[in-house]
């Protein structure tokens, strides 16, 4: 059952002369209405004198003002008598302008004012008023001011229009409808997750409803409602409809650029040429333990649909909000979605989930002494179809050096700064959530200048780099003797005298410049 509170302004201030106008005006769909349950339901002020007690407000709701603020009426107006019965018809209009047949009624605490159809109270479910397709009916107002005194003021109240969808067997004869009763439809059901529709006497440009009644898309976890075929122009239909938690074998798995999680599948098959339909209207559910186990919002669950290349192309879904699933005998224990396609083919129900890439990595500054700081600046982008927090991690040679959390909407990009302190020294690799962000270097492994050829075999992720240095030396065959120690090992004395001293000297440096470094 629906309900869309409206406003009613009871101001009827009541004086010793004047009357309001009493005439009988015809009710359309012209110009702009307030709508509801899904624009199933349209509210107008009516033609004529009497529709001038009802307005369009600027959020396009209906208001009924029987006072000076009206704008339709302006200051001078004066009222009604003291006293005396009164009666406007035709304030304002509603319209139903769906397939199916609904029950209308207005709810109203008020005792000054009643709402009346053709003289009858429709105030209370049980004065209802049933309409068909596209019918309408008018809604006056029977003012009872016997008992009031000149000047009163007979307050300000909201009043509530309520509706719920009408089966046409439960009808009474005396319901006013246009006798539309719409194509005749069957419904198999083989299994849970499986249902074969037909339908037959359809006239052109009707819409085709077939009851799924909570087939299995993920079991219980996801269900199928009903399939609406709109502005149907054959006379006859035939369509299946299957369901699967995983994807089909024919049809492939979900892949957009988003990176969606797919959460059920639904496959269409149809008798009937595409052009034959204008669309088709997927109503669809979710356990709502189901959305809270996976931490899903509703407002981020879609649904892609398979095209004839193999691409997954996204379709507009809205969340049915409670009125309209009370009007529409739903059941009320589940979240409702309802999407529109122009194509049939296989579907995919998802949820838009953020997607956290880094896009680029810079290193201030590649090298620095033990116990300095060195700071990666990262690009994030969030590449996802939602909002969402990702806490991104600056890693040296795999080991968690600092973090920060951003939070981006989808499409959006931000920049962080990431610092760590590094004291000991050696050669980091650096990456920013898996993404290189380039080599470090903190102080000098080897502890003096070298050569990058041979420094490059004594880097890695040991953070004692410099003391090892020595032992990747004698690898090389050099017997622990280094650089410094070759001219203290030649004797002197053997060389016979000064001159000998300083010519072996020179030659003692010129070696020291051609050894390699470890």
């Amino acid at each position: 059952m629906l309900t869309a509170r409206r406003t009613l302004i009871l101001a009827l201030l009541l004086v010793a002369a004047g009357s309001l106008i009493f005439t009988t005006g015809a009710a359309v769909i012209d110009g702009d209405a307030d709508t509801f349950a899904e624009e199933r339901l349209a509210v107008q002020p009516a033609d004529g004198p009497n529709g001038n007690y009802a307005y369009l407000n600027d959020d396009d709701e209906i208001v009924v003002d029987v006072s000076a603020s009206n704008p339709n009426l302006g200051p001078d107006f004066e009222g009604i008598n003291p006293d005396s019965l009164a009666a406007a018809d035709d304030v304002f209009t509603v319209t139903y302008t769906a397939d199916e047949y609904a029950r209308v009624w207005i709810e109203h605490e008020g005792e000054n004012v009643t709402f009346v159809a053709g003289g009858d109270s429709v105030e209370g479910e049980g004065n209802n008023v049933t309409l068909g397709p596209n019918e309408t009916v008018a809604v006056g107002l029977a003012i009872d001011a016997r008992g009031e005194v000149a000047g009163t003021r007979l307050g300000a109240d909201e009043f509530s229009i309520r509706a719920e969808i009408a089966e046409p067997e439960t009808l009474s004869s005396t319901s006013s409808s246009t006798g539309y009763r719409g194509p005749i439809t069957t419904v198999t059901a083989p299994s849970a997750d499986r249902r074969e529709f037909a339908a037959s006497d359809i006239d052109r440009d009707d819409t085709v409803r077939f009851e799924a009644d909570g087939m299995h898309l993920d079991g219980e976890n996801v269900t199928l409602h009903r399939l609406d075929l709109e502005g149907v122009r054959t006379e006859s239909v035939e369509m299946n409809a299957s369901g699967s938690p995983e994807p089909f074998e024919d049809g492939g798995a979900l892949d957009a650029p988003t990176s969606p999680r797919s959460m059920a599948y639904l496959a269409v098959e149809h008798g009937f040429e595409p052009e034959a339909v204008d669309a088709m209207t997927i109503r669809f559910s979710a356990d709502p333990d189901y959305l809270n186990a996976t931490d899903t919002d509703p407002e981020n669950v879609t649904i892609y649909r398979q095209t004839d290349a193999g691409e997954w192309e996204e379709k507009p879904v809205a969340v049915a909000d409670d009125d309209v699933v009370r009007f529409m005998g739903l059941p009320e224990d589940r979240v409702h979605f309802r999407a529109t396609t122009e194509e049939f083919s296989t579907f995919a129900v998802a949820e838009r989930v953020p997607r956290f890439d880094v896009t680029d990595t810079t290193l201030d500054t590649p090298a620095i002494d033990p116990g300095g700081e060195a700071t990666v600046r990262a690009t994030v982008e969030n590449g996802g179809g939602a909002a969402g927090e990702e806490t991104v991690v600056l890693t040296a040679d795999g080991e968690p050096v600092a973090n920060e959390t951003v939070a981006l909407a989808p499409n959006e990009t931000a920049t962080v700064a990431l610092s760590g302190v590094f004291e000991t020294a050696g050669e980091y690799d650096l990456a920013v959530a898996g993404t290189d962000a380039g080599t470090l270097l903190v102080g000098d492994p080897a502890g003096d200048d070298g050569d990058g050829d041979n420094a490059e075999t004594g880097t890695g992720s040991d953070t004692g780099a410099g003391s090892d240095t020595g032992t990747e030396s004698d690898t090389d065959g050099s017997a622990g003797d280094g650089p410094t120690e070759e001219p203290s090992g030649i004797d002197l004395v053997d060389l016979g005298g000064l001159l000998a001293l300083v010519a072996l000297a020179v030659a003692g440096v010129a070696l020291v410049r051609r050894m390699p470094r470890s």
